[in-house]
């Protein structure tokens, strides 16, 4: 077992193209996951690479990038369109794990249960996935393809999560039902967003994780 740390996007990228190798980000599902089984394979450690964490506004909407913990999405200065993430932050485990968690984490682990999943479907969220090949887009609906699947392939990291500009005078919000208030794995959640128009709510948008076996738009 090696524990490789990448310093740059291509170093990393090289590194899968090379052989199986599994990603560490902030590690707060991966290694939980392992159990007592000792670690066998080669470890890849993305935490070092500055063009993976921030949240940025971008020409047509926002940028995410895959290594940004949930405290920096808390942190960041965002429209009240992004209030139910912000809201899904707080309920991703406790502070020390909102401090190492990342967003791409959260979303290759693939829990039907990832709190980050159901606002992002409200957000109309996008997956950036690069490998030495190229990079491609994909919505995050498609990016999530069952209990721990998703299209991610062997060679590919994902870089990004990129969500369009949401509609003007949007709000968002997040509530999750589980078996005590802290640190608690979701019985059910729900993510709504919705633009208040002339007194009216118009563009309603929900989601529904930990009810099937992945997150849906209704």
């Amino acid at each position: 077992m090696s524990y490789l740390t990448a310093t740059t996007l291509d170093q990393a990228l090289t590194t899968l193209a090379a052989g199986p190798v599994s990603i560490i980000a902030g590690g707060t599902d991966w290694f939980p996951a392992r159990g007592d089984r000792p670690v066998t394979g080669d470890l890849l450690d993305i935490t070092r690479l500055p063009e993976l964490r921030g949240v940025s506004q971008t020409d047509q909407g926002w940028r995410i990038g895959a290594a940004t913990t949930w405290t920096d999405i808390i942190r960041a200065d965002l429209p009240a369109a992004f209030d139910g993430l912000k809201l899904a932050a707080r309920e991703v485990g406790s502070i020390q794990i909102q401090n190492a968690g990342t967003i791409a984490g959260n979303l290759c682990n693939a829990s039907p249960a990832a709190d980050g999943v159901p606002p992002l479907l409200t957000l109309n969220a996008e997956v950036e996935l690069c490998s030495a090949n190229g990079s491609r887009v994909l919505p995050l609906s498609q990016f999530l393809q069952g209990v721990r699947q998703t299209d991610r392939a062997q060679n590919e990291l994902v870089t990004a999560i990129h969500i369009p500009a949401p509609p003007a005078d949007s709000h968002s919000s997040f509530v999750k039902l589980g078996a005590r208030k802290y640190l608690v794995i979701s019985i059910c959640m729900v993510a709504v967003l919705a633009k208040i128009e002339s007194g009216r709510l118009t563009d309603i948008r929900i989601a529904i994780g930990a009810a099937s076996p992945v997150a849906q738009r209704l």
